[in-house]
């Protein structure tokens, strides 16, 4: 059981790589690294439930990572609607630099 949700963890990060390097959309690029931090909540979750049993100790791991996932999509969300306004950019290749 543990090696299957192992093996789905792995896929799901492979497909938040692949999403993330090869979109030029600042929105897509964001959701293949939700992907991949969603991939880490579920590989800590498997290893908190196959080494504690279920013991609730090892739970703050996962908390610390799904408020970290928040702050990114927050943080992300807000510097693409900066970008966006002030450049009328909406893919990555639109940008030659970030300086004014």
């Amino acid at each position: 059981m543990i090696d299957l949700l192992l093996v789905i963890a792995a896929a799901i990060f492979g497909i938040g790589v692949y999403g993330a390097l090869s979109q030029q959309s600042f929105v897509m690029i964001m959701m293949g690294l939700e992907l991949m931090l969603n991939s880490a909540v579920l590989v800590a979750v498997v290893f908190w439930w196959g080494t504690t049993g279920g013991n609730p100790s090892g739970q703050l791991l996962v908390i610390v990572i799904l408020a970290v996932m928040a702050i990114e999509a927050a943080i992300g969300f807000a510097l693409v609607t900066a970008v966006y306004r002030s450049r009328k950019a909406d893919i990555a290749e639109k940008l030659k630099k970030l300086r004014n």
